[in-house]
């Protein structure tokens, strides 16, 4: 066993990993076109995937890892926990800082983001005040700032990281006798 590597160390490769995925993701989007992702199953893919698929197989496979490569196939319920909260937190640090770069860059873009969502609530609510329409861009526009990005992006991964290392870890633990 390597006393050296914590089971959160552990976890940082996999975490850049994920984190650089989400950025290519983005930039695929943003490539195309973000308006054809609004309401479309393209959207709720890449949704489904940042938000379950990619978390679920990255916590597994930096516990595996932990596991079989670094503790001689055992892995205790907190050291999963360790594991997978390190893994989203480093993956939703990578993509909180692209973003705020990204908006730093491309100032325009908050602009397309504003304007998209503008379509978005005119088309579920057609009966809109304008008043109402206001409030909900100005809302919109405070979770754009970069002091509300960085800080959302990290305790949302970190829940996330939390509830799905709960499970994984419920699966794959393997106590010292």
């Amino acid at each position: 066993m390597d006393k050296n590597i914590s089971p959160a160390k552990s976890g940082t490769m996999y975490g850049l990993l994920f984190g650089v995925i989400m950025v290519l993701e983005f930039v695929v989007m943003y490539v195309i076109g973000m308006k054809s992702l609004v309401n479309s199953s393209v959207g709720v893919i890449v949704n489904i995937a940042n938000y379950l698929v990619l978390p679920l197989i990255f916590i597994y496979l930096g516990c595996n890892h932990y596991k079989k490569d670094i503790n001689n196939g055992f892995i205790s319920f907190s050291e999963c926990l360790k594991t997978g909260v390190s893994i989203t937190v480093i993956a939703g640090l990578v993509y909180a800082i692209f973003s705020v770069i990204f908006n730093l860059i491309f100032p325009e873009f908050i602009n397309e983001m504003l304007e998209i969502s503008k379509e978005g609530m005119i088309t579920q609510n057609p009966n809109i005040t304008s008043k109402e329409l206001e409030m909900g861009l100005s809302m919109v526009k405070k979770f754009m700032n970069p002091l509300i990005v960085l800080p959302v992006t990290l305790v949302m991964y970190s829940l996330i990281g939390l509830i799905y290392s709960l499970i994984i870890g419920a699966i794959v633990k393997n106590d010292k006798p």
